[in-house]
């Protein structure tokens, strides 16, 4: 059984161009992807990536957090930013296989067909 919200909220939201940004998260499979850290094999389960629009330029991958399991089994995050120092262009001596993440997020962004309709205010 569903609780009821006592909550209240008033106004026009207004959505602000100038930066936007969109979080994409992707489960990974096991055993396609291995990151290694320090010398320490680290083997990634989910990725978020983030992504951001400034000023209606194209979209950009910012940052890329990896939810991973260590040789322990331990879970642990790994983030890698993937702009350089002046944010003007992707950072170098990124692997190729971060890369692909990357694309793997940005697609399915656009190809999950998530579609959105204002609820139905009447009650059930």
């Amino acid at each position: 059984m569903e609780s009821s919200v006592d909550l209240s909220a008033t106004g026009e939201p207004v959505f602000v161009q100038e930066d936007t940004q969109v979080d994409v998260g992707v489960h990974l499979r096991e055993g396609t992807l291995t990151l290694t850290q320090d010398g320490v094999d680290l083997e990634p389960f989910h990725a978020l990536v983030e992504f951001a629009s400034v000023e209606e330029r194209p979209w950009t991958a910012e940052k890329i957090k990896f939810s991973a399991k260590g040789p322990d089994g331990k879970s642990l995050g790994l983030s890698v930013d993937l702009l350089n120092d002046t944010c003007d262009g992707p950072r170098a001596g990124i692997p190729a296989a971060i890369w692909k993440v990357v694309a793997l997020a940005a697609t399915s962004a656009g190809d999950v067909g998530i579609t959105y309709a204002t609820p139905d205010p009447s009650p059930m």
